[in-house]
């Protein structure tokens, strides 16, 4: 996945702090809706500088897909996935629809847990790693 970024300031020979602009579904269009709040932010990220990027600069950063889907998923599909799971085994097991509900929304409830689980997790492993391929 490529994104283009703002070099920030160097770290160190071979690495520099990025700032990336987040990306949304929404495609921020923000004069035709105000929903969201979150216009203009940016993630500031390490990223591996082996073409000697200067602060200031505009550049191309590259990601791992396959992490960023894993990450998706996991946020995504892991709350949804536990919640009918939950659903669906108290159907089986109870008549009640409290019950059943119950069991939805804790199982959404251990998705979400999971997934701020992950997220702190890879945090404290530095994140999502980038690294810049050339200047933009």
């Amino acid at each position: 996945m490529t994104q283009i970024a703002t070099v920030e300031r160097i770290l160190d020979a071979g690495h520099a702090e990025i700032s990336v602009p987040r990306k949304s579904a929404c495609g921020h269009d923000c004069e035709e809706c105000a929903g969201c709040g979150i216009s203009g932010t940016a993630i500031r990220a390490r990223a591996v500088n082996p073409i000697g990027a200067a602060p200031g600069q505009k550049v191309v950063v590259e990601s791992s897909t396959k992490k960023m889907l894993r990450i998706i998923t996991l946020v995504y599909f892991t709350p949804l996935a536990l919640f009918f799971a939950g659903y669906f085994l108290a159907l089986a097991l109870t008549d009640s629809t409290a019950i059943q509900y119950l069991t939805a929304g804790l199982g959404f409830a251990a998705g979400i847990l999971t997934a701020v689980a992950y997220d702190r997790k890879l945090r404290a492993r530095g994140g999502i790693s980038f690294t810049i391929v050339r200047l933009f």
